[in-house]
């Protein structure tokens, strides 16, 4: 009897489990990129900083910051599209879950 209900409760709690493990694996790609958008910004200022010591003009000088400025636009904009696709990833999974838990308790014809 004990072993039927402890299968029965880990029969219900699978739904569950899937859930916490398509939230994690989420968080951990949003994570995941955000370091990497991060490390990104930052290399891509230290660069500026080094490029600027060289500049030998205003013009050099504004041409720089107009890409250093461009670079990070690209950088913002690439991390949010990989952002919105983990989070659709996220919620097509959950659908599916939830599509799928429902089923189960649909009646038979």
């Amino acid at each position: 009897m004990f072993q039927d209900m402890s299968k029965a409760l880990n029969s219900s709690m699978g739904p569950f489990k899937e859930l916490v493990n398509i939230q994690t694996r989420m968080l951990e790609e949003l994570t995941r990129q955000q370091m990497a958008c991060t490390k990104a910004c930052i290399d891509a200022t230290v660069e500026q900083t080094r490029q600027m010591q060289g500049c030998s003009s205003p013009d050099e000088l504004v041409q720089l910051q107009q890409d250093y400025a461009k670079q990070l636009e690209d950088t913002l904009k690439e991390a949010n599209d990989n952002n919105m696709k983990a989070l659709s990833d996220a919620r097509e999974s959950v659908e599916r879950l939830a599509n799928d838990a429902f089923d189960a308790f649909a009646p038979k014809s």
